[in-house]
């Protein structure tokens, strides 16, 4: 056992949305820009897949955007300080200093030391938790406090999600985890 799987933490994804404009032209957007994905009949946006940071921008007619595989805030912020350069250079109108609200944070941990799964979904408050292992190989657990969905795996693992607040979401849950199981004798 690591003793603070907290220090194990890994954002490995932050979406985050925010509004360019009340209106973007897609179809002249995507022949702007070199790399642009537009299929209408796919997907009813424009996909740019920004190199560095390595973030894919989801862009609507109705001027949403949507920021997503960031590791990182501070790769949030890069993301889309070098959308709205991008944007202004195409001579495209946005609203001056956009900013986004964060939907969702993936985060990963590691608890160091395998779980006995189905002992957890017996001793745990059955209304919060899923487990069908024929579905699905992980223990969903639903908290409360914070409001995120945790995904217990065998070997220790866990990926949090539905946070909204970096690193305290994520921490917060593991350590609730964490003491539960401690507590329960099933760590």
């Amino acid at each position: 056992m690591s003793s603070n799987p907290e220090n194990s933490l890994k954002i490995e994804n932050v979406v985050a949305s925010t509004k360019l404009n009340d209106e973007l032209d897609l179809v002249s957007l995507a022949s702007l820009i070199p790399g642009a994905e537009y299929n209408k009949k796919r997907f009813p946006g424009v996909v740019l897949r920004i190199q560095d940071p390595k973030i894919a921008a989801l862009v609507f007619g109705s001027g949403k955007v949507v920021l997503t595989g960031a590791k990182s805030v501070e790769n949030l912020n890069k993301g889309l300080a070098y959308l709205v350069k991008l944007f202004k250079s195409l001579n495209i109108d946005i609203i001056d200093n956009p900013t986004y609200s964060i939907q969702n944070i993936v985060t990963s941990a590691d608890l160091g030391s395998h779980l006995n799964l189905n002992k957890i979904a017996m001793s745990f408050n059955l209304d919060k938790i899923e487990y069908e292992p024929e579905q699905f190989p992980g223990l969903v657990y639903r908290l409360e406090d914070p409001k995120v969905v945790v995904l217990l795996f065998g070997s220790g693992k866990l990926i949090i999600t539905g946070g909204k607040k970096p690193d305290e979401d994520a921490r917060r849950a593991v350590k609730k985890i964490y003491d539960d199981l401690v507590a329960s004798n099933l760590l």
